[in-house]
């Protein structure tokens, strides 16, 4: 089997709705959403978000597992309504995507993800309950929406003077290495009351704010094996903890504690006192990769202004 495969089947899921895992019993069908005179079913929303859903029930529980489902679910069929709007667009403008198109698509996929073995693609779609035709309507599909949004950015967007220069300098850290922080850590597990605790990890964020004792409370609080230290880590260095973690302690200024981080099935605050070392790379050599970066933000934009014009044309219901 190709060791590419698993990018393949991420790409089903990521495009369309794959088939759900077997264990995974097939609820009755009913329609989760109306655009114009088309419908999204709850199969379909079902199937995008299960791959995401069973990932989040392995990690939280209680009403925080429920935010984050909620959350999944309303993002996915916010995309799922985009998408049909799109394609109603293309069809009001009597567009056609020539097959030899979508035959490059489906090949394309066969050489780099199979290595060019036809039939063990054929085996692995059907295990996933695809069937050719599917395959080839799901890469249509894909075009026109790619055809589509990039149709709609007519002319390349202007970046604002200066832009460059402050994205650099509030992004400083992104390209910063050999920098230490001298860390403290406040941690409290959701236990059976996440909601409880959550609300209690945030009472002692505001009591830090207000002029608290870090170090004083998380020997009273923590959960963690720092809790007799006042949390305690020492210096850290890029690379040692998990890129959540580092992404909330090494943007924080020094003597700030951070917001409340949820990781693990549990909470964590952080504080950092002190910071030494760090180099980083120059303006100069990382100019065009920002300008890179900006201008794709601002199609993403003009590509936003767009589908809220389509809705606003539209008839949606969400039921």
């Amino acid at each position: 089997m190709s060791k590419l495969r698993p990018l393949f089947l991420a790409a089903l899921i990521a495009l369309c709705a794959p088939a759900a895992p077997a264990a995974e019993p097939r609820v009755l069908d009913g329609v989760a959403a109306a655009v114009n005179d088309d419908v999204i079913t709850l199969h379909e929303l079902r199937e995008l978000t299960m791959p995401l859903e069973n990932s989040l029930h392995a990690n939280f529980s209680g009403k925080a597992l429920a935010d984050h489902v909620n959350d999944v679910r309303t993002r996915a069929l916010n995309d799922l309504i985009d998408r049909q709007l799109i394609l109603q667009e293309f069809r009001k403008m009597k567009g056609q995507i020539p097959p030899h198109a979508i035959d490059d698509r489906v090949n394309s996929i066969i050489r780099e993800e199979f290595g060019g073995n036809k039939p063990a693609f054929m085996r692995t779609i059907a295990a996933q309950g695809f069937t050719l035709d599917r395959i080839r309507k799901m890469e249509e599909e894909k075009i026109i929406v790619q055809a589509m949004r990039s149709r709609e950015v007519k002319n390349e967007p202007m970046l604002k003077p200066g832009a460059v220069e402050h994205y650099y300098n509030q992004h400083l850290q992104d390209w910063t290495t050999n920098d230490e922080v001298k860390l403290r850590l406040l941690k409290i597990s959701h236990g059976s009351k996440p909601a409880d605790n959550r609300k209690l990890i945030q009472e002692i964020r505001d009591k830090v704010i207000r002029g608290a004792d870090f170090a004083d409370l998380a020997k009273v609080y923590s959960e963690d094996s720092t809790q007799d230290k006042g949390g305690d880590w020492g210096w850290i260095k890029h690379g040692d903890l998990s890129p959540e973690m580092e992404r909330a302690i090494f943007n924080l200024p020094t003597g700030k504690v951070s917001d409340v981080v949820e990781m693990n099935q549990a909470y964590y605050l952080m504080l950092v006192e002190q910071k030494k070392g760090g180099i980083s790379k120059p303006l100069k050599e990382l100019r065009k990769e920002i300008e890179a970066r900006l201008l794709q933000v601002e199609r993403q934009k003009d590509q936003q202004e767009w589908l809220q014009r389509l809705r606003k044309k539209a008839y949606i219901k969400i039921y």
